[in-house]
């Protein structure tokens, strides 16, 4: 069955997602990367948009303004999570924002923040930003174009964003951080194997 996030997102929307679990999201998606992150946490800047319940896409997307002056999307891929990572967990309790999406995992800051305030982090695969597009029915709204393009708030419409991976929901599981155990558990036979085959090189 096709689960479906739809803004505004509630606890009990997410108490039932699992790491590893695809989604896709409808109604309101938020792009808020680096900048925007630091002016609400490091300066104390109220963000012009009301993220309670909502959705943030760590992205740069490319837009295009049309004669009419409205906004279209043209590319709208994700951009590396773990560098907001030590202003999210903060960015989570002061926002109630409810789903986090971006490239990658993050670590156990966002972790915590996730739990303590029924929050998910989800991957947005990479290399699909022109199909990303696709969704964004409408761009509703931009804030804070002082940034320049890739770090303005767009407000975006969407519909069945995805897929989106949950990669850390709200039991403090960690998709990222188990499969590297996983991974390292099976790398230690490996490297030994291919160390007896190139053990003359100095």
């Amino acid at each position: 069955m096709r689960k479906v996030l739809q803004t505004p997102i509630k606890d009990e929307d997410l108490e039932s997602l699992n790491i590893g679990d695809v989604v896709y999201l409808t109604g309101t998606l938020v792009t808020c990367r680096d900048v925007a992150h630091r002016r609400l946490i490091e300066l104390g800047r109220e963000l012009p948009v009301d993220l309670k319940g909502g959705a943030i896409f760590h992205a740069g997307p490319i837009v295009r303004q049309k004669e009419n002056g409205e906004y279209e999307m043209v590319s709208i891929g994700p951009t590396t999570s773990m560098r907001m990572e030590k202003f999210e967990k903060e960015f989570i309790k002061q926002t109630g924002v409810k789903l986090i999406v971006g490239k990658g995992g993050m670590g156990i800051e966002t972790q915590e923040g996730c739990v303590e305030n029924k929050a998910v982090h989800a991957i947005f695969p990479g290399g699909c930003a022109v199909l990303a597009a696709t969704k964004v029915e409408k761009i509703e709204d931009a804030q804070w174009k002082d940034l320049g393009m890739p770090e303005t708030l767009w407000v975006n419409r969407v519909k069945e964003f995805g897929p989106l991976i949950i990669s850390i929901d709200t039991k403090g599981k960690n998709l990222i951080e188990e499969n590297k155990k996983v991974f390292n558990a099976k790398k230690g036979p490996i490297l030994s194997k291919i160390n007896e085959k190139i053990r003359f090189i100095k």
